[in-house]
């Protein structure tokens, strides 16, 4: 089930991306890159974005087996792609871990291919790591979470290795910025940007950053 459709009618192209895009040139930031899905990128996308620490967020389609997917391949559910963030950050600022706390806080690991009303494999719950690091930290996360009881449910979340990145077409950029008053927008974004605002209010950017 996919309730969500372009709010302009436009149609764009993928290309693909690696996932590293470390900047190591002398007096320049060393940035790092996680690679996170958790249902809607569109639910994702603002969230990440106003992180104090995170450079760029892009969405697009990771996990599956066939390059270069549209969006209408995706949904079909056949080409094994999620829905996923890249998230470009400073680990100086932020931590990978720091990451996880407000990825696992904005949706539900235990409900294998949905969350909430938007049904299918790419909506599962999926950490693509790009190293041995992010690999050991999301599993020490997500042990520590199913310790904790937080859900009475097991947490799905995979924790796989990321291998090709393919952002998502131009019209599904910035849609919740963009569209303030799209139903979607209104009833499913909305409140999940204001609960997390509300519980990570001291790691947000200033205002106008």
């Amino acid at each position: 089930m996919n309730e969500r459709h372009d709010p302009a009618g436009r149609t764009g192209s993928t290309t693909p991306q690696d996932g590293a895009r470390e900047d190591h040139r002398p007096g320049t930031r060393h940035l790092e890159t996680a690679t996170l899905g958790g249902g809607c990128f569109w639910c994702l996308e603002p969230i990440f974005e106003e992180l104090e620490g995170v450079v760029r967020v892009e969405p697009g389609y990771a996990g599956g087996h066939v390059p270069n997917p549209t969006y209408e391949q995706v949904c079909s559910g056949t080409t094994g792609h999620a829905e996923v963030v890249q998230v470009t950050f400073d680990p100086q600022v932020i931590s990978y871990r720091d990451l996880l706390e407000v990825f696992f806080s904005v949706h539900d690991p235990t409900t294998p291919n949905r969350q909430g009303h938007d049904v299918g494999p790419q909506y599962r719950s999926i950490i693509l790591y790009h190293s041995p690091e992010q690999k050991a930290t999301a599993e020490a996360v997500i042990r520590g979470l199913e310790a904790s009881g937080r859900w009475q449910d097991p947490i799905v979340t995979q924790v796989v290795p990321f291998e090709a990145f393919y952002p998502a077409e131009d019209y599904h950029r910035r849609v919740y910025r963009k569209n303030p008053n799209y139903p979607y927008c209104q009833v499913v974004i909305d409140p999940k940007v204001q609960k997390f605002r509300k519980a990570f209010a001291r790691r947000l950017k200033a205002a106008g950053s």
